[in-house]
């Protein structure tokens, strides 16, 4: 027997460095316009569900648009729902009659995002998901549509899991050979069992099968961890980690994935959307813990971004033309650098920067334990004025009444605080 060499692992080099990307979740659920999972939610049948796929004509679709809007949000890659859990494909499958060529739109959705991405030097990742609530072999679980449906519940003698997954697997294959070179493979999810229902999990979906087949056809493509087998990155969803994401005790390649408000499709009338200021602390606690942020837009059912949407990028945008350099390239801090209360630092291994995010700004005085003699020079980031440095071997206690031993380091701040959602002071360490 010929043992195959293992599969060699991605490259998640450019990706811890790039930080921020944006994730797209359009579907037919763009129409119903309340949440990605209504068809779950709302238990709906497939026939019930075809209104979608029979009135789903995106005309105003425009992927230079979207694309223009993450480039400038300072967004470096983005991944894209090829199919959600409903089964719909945006691209034009041979496996498939559920398709963006057999919607009123007529046409192949996914090859001009790609293009209109790849055109602004973003990488590219594809979304697709392992349940599929279409297919006529997929059977019942805790998560389908029909979990309460008794007569199609019955039918699940007549399904073959076994044809969906060759069906899983055939269309990995489509995307890995049709459209280019694919950074990131984002998969998603397997399912736990139910009193009633069995679970699919890595035997069901012949994840090491699965997996070895994207290794041979894309060298160097990233995949995330929801195949029941850990790959390249874990993928925290809807929570801020409390600290670097580890497995085994070991630090690891890691993504949170959120939404601007609590639905990943466009969902017309969901009000909790974050702030701007908001958006940037998740960000920068982020990078603060070593991760990056996969930040989602949900388009609508006519090709768009929504005005809320538009208004956080452009937000995130201008924060990120002025203090970019503090999030790319940037990792959590070493531990011997003790973080005032109410910041967040990143650091910048290559350069040696030290970068103090002031998530409230304090009045004119920031101390640094433990780092008197150990900085070059001081400046705010979004317009690269001095920040002066008190040492207290020197001082005299005439700059700041601070009870502090020799070995802190005073940084004195400007009464008013900068003109950005959070101010930066970038270090340059000695």
């Amino acid at each position: 027997m010929i043992l195959k060499p293992a599969p060699t692992p991605g490259d998640t080099e450019w990706f811890t460095h790039d930080r921020f990307g944006l994730f797209i979740h359009w579907g037919l659920y763009s129409l119903p316009a309340r949440h990605e999972w209504m068809k779950y939610s709302e238990e709906m049948s497939t026939e019930e569900y075809e209104k979608y796929f029979k009135h789903f004509d995106p005309d105003l679709y425009d992927p230079n648009c979207w694309a223009d809007a993450a480039n400038n949000a300072g967004m470096k890659y983005f991944v894209v729902t090829t199919k959600h859990h409903e089964g719909f494909c945006l691209w034009d499958s041979k496996l498939t009659d559920y398709k963006a060529t057999n919607i009123p739109a007529g046409r192949d959705l996914l090859t001009p995002m790609l293009q209109a991405f790849r055109s602004r030097n973003m990488r590219v990742g594809l979304y697709h998901s392992l349940m599929d609530w279409h297919h006529p072999h997929y059977t019942v679980d805790r998560h389908h549509p029909m979990r309460k449906n008794e007569d199609y519940i019955e039918k699940d003698r007549e399904r073959d899991i076994t044809k969906y997954i060759e069906y899983l697997h055939g269309q990995t294959r489509e995307l890995l050979t049709q459209y280019g070179k694919i950074d990131i493979l984002w998969y998603d999810f397997s399912v736990e069992p139910s009193e009633r229902f069995a679970g699919k999990g890595k035997e069901i979906w012949q994840s090491e099968k699965l997996i070895r087949m994207v290794r041979e056809l894309q060298p160097g493509i990233i995949i995330n961890d929801r195949l029941q087998i850990d790959q390249d990155i874990k993928t925290p969803e809807q929570f801020m980690p409390l600290e670097w994401v580890k497995v085994d005790g070991k630090p690891v390649v890691w993504e949170a994935c959120h939404t601007f408000s609590g639905s990943w499709g466009y969902h017309r009338e969901e009000e909790s959307w974050k702030s701007i200021e908001t958006l940037v602390k998740m960000l920068i606690d982020t990078v603060s813990k070593g991760g990056n942020l996969l930040l989602n837009v949900g388009p609508t059912g006519r090709g768009e971004f929504d005005e809320r949407a538009l208004a956080c990028l452009e937000g995130m945008g201008k924060w990120m033309k002025y203090h970019g350099r503090s999030i790319y390239g940037c990792t959590q801090a070493p531990d011997e650098f003790t973080c005032p209360g109410d910041c967040r630092y990143t650091y910048n291994p290559d350069k040696n920067r030290l970068y103090l995010h002031i998530f409230s700004w304090p009045f004119r005085h920031i101390h640094l334990k433990n780092f008197d003699g150990r900085v070059e020079y001081a400046q705010l980031l979004n317009d690269a004025s001095e920040i002066k440095m008190i040492s207290h071997k020197n001082d005299g206690g005439g700059h700041c009444d601070v009870s502090a031993d020799s070995s802190t380091l005073t940084l004195e701040i400007p009464v008013k605080k900068p003109c950005a959602e959070v101010p930066v002071i970038e270090l340059f360490m000695k």
